[in-house]
């Protein structure tokens, strides 16, 4: 193809911008070398830059458009420098092109994807340098176009996050004291807007420039010290005042964000700050809502200190703040002032200074009283300061030995400290010890969770900041202030009913494993071991969590097999002849060779009776055992490599032997389990059916004959008071527990697959055919379960196995999620009356399985399956003939719902939102009750998605909504579809019929339009006005306002209208 033919050609979109790419990359745009046709092509390629950006939604290509636009404006920066009059005028704030440009930053500047939003600030940033260059030479403070963006951007909402980035350029080129004229209440408004983290950060950044800008203006234009109170009034005076009064979440982010910055800009504002609030302190000490002017200096405090802006020793010293005002805060009954006085003990600028007595001091008061905190937040963040001064005192500790060992220095030291280093350590291992004498202290039986977490955690921080490496000196060991005592404590904590208490206890058994284990002799291991294998058969759940824990401890004693598991060695002495074998393997082995052997006995007997197995022995806690003892097994360093080939070949026997055992439960048509509670014989026939169905290998008496309870109550009673009265649901809870560990242990065992092979390794513990057996049973499940406890912990282990396909570079491996996609998609299309799969319960386990085989698609990736399926999908979903069955479209809307609740498939999913919303709002009108059921609960999730969680009751605000421009601009194919919608609804509301009758789909379009709102930024020659909308919004008033009392279904018309008018009153006021 020669040239010519290649500019006359229909290229599609994405050459077209990346052409426009290669113009821009290659080509010199300085010093006017491009001549007048290099100005003409620069507007050209800006029209059709333009023009793409209405066309191209893919997320990826949305990205690059706005980055080559943003080279665009780069560009024009260079040739306007040289160029000629009429590129000035063209590039001008008033030029059509400028206008444009506009209309891409207003309907771009909050998108969602995070390179988008960047683009489209640095763009709006180079328009406003552009219009600058063009005016050189005229006052930009008075520029009609500047005053009209200002007024513009001040008559939006504050919760439009791209207000916050353009007012920031455009303080840059007016002044922060031009826009003040128009409005001196600013800096207040954005405070308050700060109660919300997701405007946080880009409010403190627009309020920065604005300061640090306004600073500049006083300073050049007044004489040093005359401005500085009209600044503190302006910037300082309502921080204070939101401090001492604000909310939680206000203060919060306040502090956060805009405090640090302001002291940056102004040091010498934290002396003002303490001046005033110190004045109040003693009269305003807060409450358990608001911080009070004691909070209010606490937070300045701690700020100041954190950032370098003061030092505590000298605050004291000179008695600007007192140690009993400290202590006030430290327990005071608002939590979040206990942090900040907390904070202001631990946070430094560096991480070297030494810690003081009075701050040591100061942490002990702390320690008795905050420890039980009930908030897990302040928990959290009570573990992370103390971590911080663990930290400065294992660095200060260091510099402190260091300068002990030089003696020229000493005179130095001693300058700088007041104090001897050797006595600085010592003070630092008295707090230390003292410190964990308190910890073991609380930890006693009986103690509350609050308490053992935050004594487990702040102890774990202890043993990990300081172990140093061997010939390091150390001013501190955890480990030298254990006794069997306290080892005993940490392993009673095993016996917490919350499982973080438990993860916490075992790593630091771990991190101090080698003094734990010393401490334990023969008689107590052979009494934990024996208490782990009762707690894995227990009926309490949480007690075989306790087991796998305690067990995951006892497999690093070297003495655990000849004290423990003599009985079962003697079956096997082959074990103890290879002495390189690491203690932890050798012990690992032996103990889930036990436990198997326990789980197959007990297999066999649940095939006997299966309740008398739930309520005597649960298998699924000697399951969990297994799964956690692999978990912590290094299988890339094993010896006994033919041994473990054994045992994860017997484990996978074992898990489907399980699985066949109690999957008739969970696969029932009445998998949640009945109670017998029926007294007519009809009922009874019914429920022996039931109860056949679930118990198929049962023998027990009470499954294979109802009893009709009136006629047998006085003659069973006697039985029953001798049986145990464990109900049906308290089976399927052991049912549920039991698939949920097979599904975990067999997605533990897929990992065992090395990823880098395309061959079948000699080494490997787990085969390549094996996986795939692992597959087929995990597709069985999810696809046949009807419970949703089942499927959703199937899911659990399957996405373990999806997860290790798609990274595995075996092609035939690799290749199984797309086969079992298209398997199960065929089959949804099929209709084929034989088919298994669940059209009820929300097509049950198929969106999982269809969840976990698209989010394990690499991110980087095509997606090549993800847009196979939405298209499959999308299909599906769309209404049929009604001589077609329903149920693939049904298993379609409830498949797409799950989808777009996924956020693993983040922007992936974006470009078929539109298509989503249309299939369901077309199925909300058909016949079928199941089809409209599933497709409300599609457009619920389509809301969220599109417009974000709603968290607040205000109808009126605008939080999760957006403007017609930005709506319509992301979706495009949306306003013919909604327009001629509407249009339908209100044709059908005018005809002349005898009945009114209300459109299916009027109160889904409402919903829609009324998170719509119209921008001040909309022109009148908009593409996608939302004018429309409001005249056929302005009928259904009309329409509905006269009918509102004339059906006795009078609710739903006024909830319609009130809609309706509330769509026109937001047109009218905008």
């Amino acid at each position: 193809m020669n040239c010519g033919a290649l500019c006359t050609a229909e290229l599609p979109d994405s050459v077209l911008l990346f052409l426009c790419h290669g113009a821009l990359a290659m080509l010199d745009w300085k010093n006017g070398s491009m001549g007048e046709n290099g100005e003409k092509l620069l507007l050209d390629i800006a029209s059709v830059l333009l023009s793409l950006s209405s066309e191209l939604k893919e997320s990826s290509v949305a990205t690059s458009l706005s980055r080559i636009l943003a080279i665009w404006t780069n560009s024009a920066l260079a040739a306007l420098v040289s160029g000629s009059p009429d590129l000035k005028i063209k590039l001008n704030g008033n030029s059509d092109i400028t206008g444009k440009l506009l209309e891409y930053i207003y309907t771009h500047w909050d998108h969602p994807l995070d390179a988008i939003r960047h683009q489209t600030k640095l763009i709006f940033k180079n328009l406003l340098r552009i219009h600058q260059t063009t005016i050189a030479g005229s006052n930009g403070k008075s520029d009609p176009f500047f005053a009209r963006l200002i007024k513009h951007l001040l008559s939006l909402d504050w919760h439009v996050k791209g207000k916050y980035a353009s007012l920031g350029c455009l303080v840059e080129c007016v002044g922060t004291e031009n826009i003040l004229q128009l409005d001196r209440t600013i800096p207040v408004q954005i405070l308050d807007v700060m109660n919300d983290q997701s405007l946080a950060p880009y409010a403190s950044d627009l309020l920065e420039a604005m300061f640090t800008n306004h600073k500049a203006h006083f300073t050049l234009s007044f004489q040093e010290g005359t401005w500085i109170d009209q600044w503190h009034d302006l910037w300082v005076s309502p921080l204070l005042v939101i401090l001492c009064e604000g909310n939680h979440d206000q203060t919060t982010y306040i502090i956060d964000y805009y405090l640090p910055k302001l002291l940056k800009c102004n040091p010498d504002s934290l002396s003002y700050m303490i001046r005033i609030l110190q004045a109040s302190a003693d009269a305003n000490l807060g409450s358990c809502s608001t911080r009070g002017a004691l909070g209010a200096l606490m937070a300045c405090l701690r700020t100041a200190r954190a950032h370098g802006h003061l030092e505590l020793s000298n605050i004291l010293s000179s008695g600007l703040v007192s140690t009993e005002c400290i202590k006030q805060g430290l327990v005071h009954q608002h939590n979040q002032v206990c942090i900040d006085a907390l904070g202001l003990l631990c946070e430094t600028h560096r991480t070297t200074e030494i810690v003081s007595l009075e701050e040591m001091q100061l942490t002990q008061f702390f320690m008795m009283y905050n420890l039980n905190s009930q908030s897990p937040s302040v928990r959290q963040q009570i573990v992370s300061l103390l971590r911080k001064l663990f930290c400065r005192i294992h660095e200060s500790s260091q510099v402190l030995y260091k300068m002990e060992q030089n003696k020229t220095k000493q005179v130095l030291v001693e300058n700088s400290t007041h104090m001897p280093p050797l006595r600085i350590l010592q003070q630092y291992k008295d707090f230390m010890s003292s410190l964990c004498t308190r910890l073991f202290g609380v930890l006693f039986p009986g103690s509350s969770h609050p308490t053992r977490f935050s004594a487990l955690s702040i102890l774990e921080s202890i043993a990990e900041i300081f172990s140093a490496p061997k010939g390091q000196a150390q001013v501190f060991q955890l480990d030298q202030e254990m006794d069997s005592a306290r080892v005993h404590t940490l392993i009673q904590c095993f016996a917490s009913t919350f499982e973080e208490v438990k993860i916490l206890a075992f790593r630091l058994l771990m991190k101090l494993r080698d003094v734990a284990l010393n401490l334990q002799d023969s008689e107590n291991l052979d009494l934990l071991f024996q208490a782990a294998m009762d707690l894995s058969t227990s009926t309490k759940p949480y007690d075989c969590v306790t087991a796998s824990y305690l067990l995951n401890f006892l497999v690093y004693h070297e003495g655990l097999q000849n004290s423990c598991l003599g009985k079962w060695l003697e079956h096997n002495p082959q074990m103890d002849e290879n002495t390189s074998v690491s203690t932890v393997e050798k012990n690992t082995l032996a103990v889930m060779k036990l436990l198997l052997v326990n789980v197959e006995e007990e297999i066999l007997q649940a095939k006997k009776c299966l309740l008398q197995a739930a309520a005597s022995f649960p298998m699924y806690g000697r399951v969990h055992c297994i799964t956690g003892a692999l978990k912590q097994l290094p299988f890339n360093n094993l010896t006994l490599v033919s041994e473990w080939k054994e045992m994860v070949t017997r484990l996978i026997l074992m898990s489907y032997s399980l699985s066949a055992v109690v999957s008739p439960v969970v696969q029932s048509s009445s998998p949640e389990g009945l109670i017998p509670m029926d007294s007519d014989p009809e009922s009874a026939g019914r429920l022996q059916m039931i109860l056949h169905e679930i118990q198929p290998q049962d023998t027990n008496d009470y499954f294979m004959q109802a009893k009709i309870l009136k006629e047998h109550c006085k003659e069973e009673s006697e039985k029953l008071d001798q049986r145990p009265t464990k109900s049906i649901c308290t089976e399927m809870r052991g049912k549920d527990r039991s698939m949920k560990e097979v599904s975990l242990l067999l997605g533990t065992l897929c990992k065992l697959l090395p990823s880098q092979t395309t061959s079948e390794p000699s080494d490997a513990l787990i085969t390549v055919e094996q996986v795939k057996n692992i597959g087929d049973y995990f597709k069985h499940h999810l696809l046949q379960s009807r419970h949703r406890g089942a499927f959703e912990l199937a899911y659990a282990g399957f996405v373990q196995l999806t997860e290790i396909l798609s990274r595995c570079n075996s092609e035939s491996l690799h290749k199984m999620p797309e086969q079992w996609l298209s398997y199960v998609l065929e089959e949804i299309k099929s209709c084929d009356p034989s088919s298994t799969l669940c059209a009820t319960r929300r097509s049950a386990g198929i969106p999982f399985y269809i969840q976990a085989l698209l989010a394990s698609e690499p991110k980087k990736s095509k997606t090549d399956l993800l847009k196979m399926t939405m298209k499959e999908l999308i299909s599906l979903a769309a209404p049929l003939n009604e001589s077609l069955s329903v149920i693939p479209q049904v298993h379609a809307l409830n498949i797409l719902r799950a989808l777009y609740r996924d956020t693993r498939l983040g922007e992936n999913i974006v470009p078929y939102v539109a298509d989503g919303i249309k299939a369901s709002i077309l199925g909300f009108m058909s016949p079928v009750w199941a089809v409209r059921n599933s497709s409300t609960l599609l457009f619920s999730a389509l809301i969220t998605r599109i417009f974000g969680v709603k968290r607040g009751k205000d109808e009126n605000s605008k939080k999760n909504r957006m403007t017609g421009r930005e709506f319509f601009s992301r979706f495009p194919s949306l306003y013919p579809f909604l327009l001629k919608q509407l249009e339908v609804v209100t044709n059908s509301l005018n005809s002349e019929a005898e009945e009114l009758k209300i459109h299916p789909s009027l109160f889904l379009l409402l919903l829609i339009l009324g998170r719509l709102y119209p921008s001040p930024m909309d022109g009148s020659h908009s593409a996608l006005s939302t004018a429309p909308f409001q005249i056929f919004c302005y009928s259904l008033c009309l329409r509905f306002g006269s009918l509102i009392k004339k059906s006795g279904l009078w609710w739903v018309r006024r909830n319609v209208f009130e809609k309706s008018l509330a769509i026109c009153v937001k047109a009218s006021v905008q």
